[in-house]
């Protein structure tokens, strides 16, 4: 049985205090930013009067959204612990109506910025040295005048700011509080529980009866709640349709791109070129795990299966941490030290207890340290895990020195290069260090493991995403249905005739937030793509290429996402890119069947 919350061992959980004290301390910085809204408010009708009062309004905004950011995060990371307890999801509530609060409030600025001309506000930027750090949020402003309403119109529409918010809630409320999965039992007559953040667990068993029951019994689970969970995610995206056509753009994707900073060149280069590209390695894999683990049939669930399941690398959270450590030293100093904080000053809660989000994520609150959740189980998985989050880690904590909050936050399209370039070095020294011809295969199907959650588990949630909303588009309803026929018909054409669909395979939608979140999945794999060029340039040039790495990451949110990425050396304006890192994964299938 998972242990309740209050069970866990403190040195398993993350320490909030570091953002506030005690729950009273927030309950405190709650009201007060609240009252402290007018340092902000007291602009209103005049942002644009001279360059000093432009100056001074936006430093106050940038002041107060720093503290809401704090605000949020502690009411959040509560909530990621333990989505059951009740006072955590009032304060959840509370934070999310704060932050609606502000947004509403603030949006003037906007819209006062917006009524002014280029030429005036180059001018100011000119007369005041200070509105330097302001250049591109300035500029970002301008550039989506075309796409902003009136005043009002916006107020009213920030207003709405947690309302628009629910359909994820709605989602991440009922997947850590109400929904319960039933046990299973095998053929020996063991019962085996299950939950969302356990059925990872068993996706992974050399066990084929174990593997195929759980993905049965998950299936089944999920299938009841089907219908509700269409309905939310038919929410958010009617949600967002609407929004684009008030905003004038041709389609959401056009919304969600244009907020990215992103052509829909490269947007279409990732899923069209991985999709072809990738689907004849990916289907090899499973020929070669149809031949090595006797199956008469490779099954959805089959997928995930350990090519050598004799051989599962066991690893502490303390040999894991070291060896993280070990693998970043090509970084410098200063990264390193950030990367040691993280480990021994409880930025990570690792604890499995009933109630806690799956999955995993770093989220980093300006002006404090990151935080990282994840679920510690020993499998050498949760070291390429860590060295991932601790990635995400650095970058914010490097950006956050270099830059005030609004120039800390790059485009989507850049946020999981710093991650997966983490797990690559990670590749790379366990590959270096081991003579253990086993130890080696297990290193590349890691490395197979990353690519696969980013370039094949990613890229097909992209694809779910672009089929949606182009149905969304033309007035498709969006139901159970259609997305369970979407997901199983773009599964099969991936994975071909080597792979046979199973009851999960069609619902697989469901257990990702990331639907929630705008056009999120596919930039996964831009990340990667962008790590996996980048890190052969450190392995071919050493110094240089790390320099050129540090610089991308510590720029933040100062540059557009294709500037970002050619400040460490790689260019996302054409496939090639995409292309050398699809041909790298191939590479790694072939050291594989050559090893079997």
């Amino acid at each position: 049985m998972a242990l309740l919350r209050s069970e866990v061992p403190v040195e398993q959980t993350w320490n909030l205090q570091d953002l506030f004290e005690t729950d009273e301390v927030w309950e405190k910085e709650l009201a007060s930013v609240q009252t402290d809204l007018q340092t902000v408010t007291q602009y209103k009708g005049r942002v644009g009067e001279n360059a000093m009062t432009l100056f001074e309004c936006l430093v106050a905004k940038d002041a107060l959204l720093e503290r809401v950011m704090r605000v949020m995060t502690y009411a959040d990371l509560h909530m990621s612990v333990d989505g059951t307890n009740s006072v955590y999801q009032a304060n959840a509530a509370r934070a999310a109506s704060l932050l609606a609060n502000v947004r509403a409030n603030l949006s003037f600025i906007k819209s006062e910025l917006l009524a002014l001309d280029a030429e005036t506000i180059r001018s100011y930027i000119k007369e005041e040295q200070g509105l330097d750090e302001f250049q591109k949020t300035l500029t970002d402003i301008l550039e989506a005048k075309e796409h902003t309403l009136s005043p009002d119109a916006e107020e009213v529409l920030a207003a709405f700011g947690e309302v628009m918010d629910s359909p994820y809630m709605i989602y991440q409320r009922s997947k850590t509080s109400d929904m319960q999965f039933s046990a299973f039992v095998t053929d020996d007559g063991i019962e085996h529980p299950l939950t969302f953040n356990s059925f990872p667990k068993y996706e992974d068993s050399a066990n084929t009866e174990l593997r195929r029951k759980a993905s049965k019994a998950f299936a089944e689970t999920l299938d009841k709640y089907k219908n509700t969970y269409a309905a939310t995610l038919a929410t958010e995206v009617k949600k967002q349709v609407i929004e684009a056509r008030l905003r004038g753009f041709e389609s959401v994707t056009d919304m969600l791109l244009d907020e990215q900073q992103v052509t829909k060149e490269m947007y279409n280069n990732q899923l069209h070129t991985i999709q072809t590209e990738l689907a004849p390695h990916m289907r090899r894999l499973a020929k070669l795990k149809q031949r090595v683990l006797g199956l008469e049939k490779v099954y959805y669930s089959d997928l995930k299966a350990p090519l050598d399941p004799n051989f599962n690398p066991e690893v502490t959270y303390e040999e894991a941490s070291k060896l993280v450590l070990d693998a970043i030293q090509v970084m410098g100093p200063e990264y390193i030290k950030i990367m040691e904080e993280g480990i021994h000053n409880r930025w990570v809660d690792l604890a499995d207890n009933v109630g806690k989000r799956s999955g995993a994520f770093c989220s980093s609150p300006y002006g404090a340290h990151p935080y990282i959740l994840m679920t510690w189980n020993n499998s050498m998985r949760n070291t390429f895990t860590l060295a991932h989050e601790l990635g995400h880690a650095g970058h914010f904590v490097l950006a956050g020195r270099n830059h005030r909050i609004s120039n800390t936050r790059p485009s989507r399209y850049f946020i999981e290069a710093p991650s997966t370039m983490n797990e690559m070095l990670l590749s790379r020294h366990i590959l270096s260090q081991s003579n253990d011809d086993r130890m080696k295969r297990w290193v590349i199907l890691q490395s197979l493991g990353t690519y696969y959650h980013n370039f094949v588990t990613h890229i097909l949630e992209g694809e779910l995403q672009r089929r949606v909303y182009e149905l969304a588009h033309n007035g498709t309803p969006i139901t159970a249905n259609i997305l369970c026929e979407q997901k199983t018909e773009l599964l099969s054409a991936f994975w071909g005739e080597e792979v046979e669909m199973d009851d999960l395979a069609a619902l697989t939608w469901m257990r990702q937030p990331h639907y929630y979140m705008g056009l999120y999945p596919y930039t996964y794999s831009a990340g990667l793509t962008a790590s996996t060029a980048a890190s052969q340039m450190i392995q071919e040039e050493g110094q240089p290429a790390v320099d050129r790495w540090l610089s991308a990451l510590k720029a933040g949110g100062t540059r557009k996402p294709l500037e970002l990425m050619k400040l460490a050396g790689v260019d996302m304006s054409t496939p090639e890119p995409i292309k050398k890192a699809v041909a790298y994964v191939g590479s790694l299938v072939e050291e594989l069947e050559k090893s079997f």
